[in-house]
């Protein structure tokens, strides 16, 4: 990668001096001529960091993202995927979806980490209607796993939302049996993998269940009815995905949905999750232990809410 040529440095430079001044107007009319200059200005927090500029449109914010809007094509399922680096996944995940289903998918790069988001990029120019790029700045960690995964249901026009891992790697079509689940009577999300909160241990844990109705779905791969999303949405403190699809899952539950896992499996592998492996261990730890404390503060001896036990 080249160096940022002194002038572009300067501008950097003075446009975290025009931030520390909290002069954002001027801050952000700097990060424009940065921009035009070929180059990416990203906050860090011992300064800023410059990048050349990719051959696609990067928002500077989720905010700005969801302003601007997408031209999203409506399907009978959009699947949203949060790439966060690992451009060799990214590029097996994407092109067993665009193999196996017919679904949209809409593809959120936060940061282009390890140039995951240049790969993004090629795969939508190779299937044009099939994969949306949606680039942002920010890396994910400051963006938070409810967040992302809030703005992919906003942004898909289609009725159904499958939320899915980078490391699920689709066989066949496995979005079929899912989306055949959401039509069972007040059924709002199915799931490839399921579990049960352990009672006996006080809620601390869940065992893995199904197939057939369940207490939470694991966000490894799960359609969701996008209304009933939209309307209970993963709690936005969740920064990390671990436990906050147990959480999620028992929010939708007490809104009075039902969740299940099809019988009969789905043709699906999971290639290593480096979303759990490879993540820093200090953070996830602390979001997933704070992921489960909310729900136990939530629902912890709400029995009603999970499925009924024989």
């Amino acid at each position: 990668m080249s160096a940022p040529p002194p002038e572009v440095i300067a501008l950097a430079e003075d446009r975290r001096r025009a931030r520390g001044e909290r002069d954002f107007v001027s801050a952000d009319a700097l990060r424009d001529r940065i921009a035009e200059a070929g180059w990416v200005v990203t906050d860090t927090p011992d300064g800023f960091a410059l990048a050349p500029r990719p051959p696609f449109d990067v928002a500077a914010s989720l905010a700005d993202l969801i302003a601007r809007g997408a031209a999203v094509p409506a399907a009978d399922v959009g699947v949203g995927l949060i790439v966060d680096g690992w451009p060799d996944d990214v590029r097996t995940c994407i092109e067993a979806l665009v193999e196996h289903t017919d679904a949209v998918i809409l593809a959120l790069d936060c940061g282009n980490v390890d140039e995951a988001g240049l790969v993004v990029h090629d795969l939508a120019v190779a299937h044009p209607g099939r994969v949306v790029e949606l680039h942002l700045a920010q890396p994910l960690e400051g963006i938070g796993w409810a967040q992302a995964t809030t703005a992919l249901i906003e942004l898909d026009p289609s009725p159904a939302h499958a939320v899915m891992d980078m490391s699920t790697v689709l066989t066949g079509d496995a979005l079929g049996p899912l989306q055949a689940a959401l039509q069972e009577p007040g059924v709002v999300a199915a799931g490839w993998q399921g579990a049960d909160v352990d009672i006996a241990d006080g809620w601390r844990s869940v065992t893995p269940a199904g197939p057939g109705e369940v207490d939470v779905l694991l966000g490894y791969l799960v359609v969701v009815d996008r209304p009933a999303a939209l309307a209970t949405p993963p709690n936005p403190k969740a920064r990390f995905y671990r436990n906050a699809d147990l959480e999620w899952s028992l929010m939708m539950r007490a809104a009075g949905g039902r969740l299940v896992v099809p019988a009969g499996g789905l043709p699906a592998r999971q290639d290593r999750h480096h979303g759990y492996h490879d993540s820093d261990p200090e953070l996830r730890d602390r979001e997933s232990r704070r992921n489960y404390d909310r729900l136990l503060q939530a629902f912890r001896g709400r029995s009603e809410l999970l499925r009924p036990r024989a």
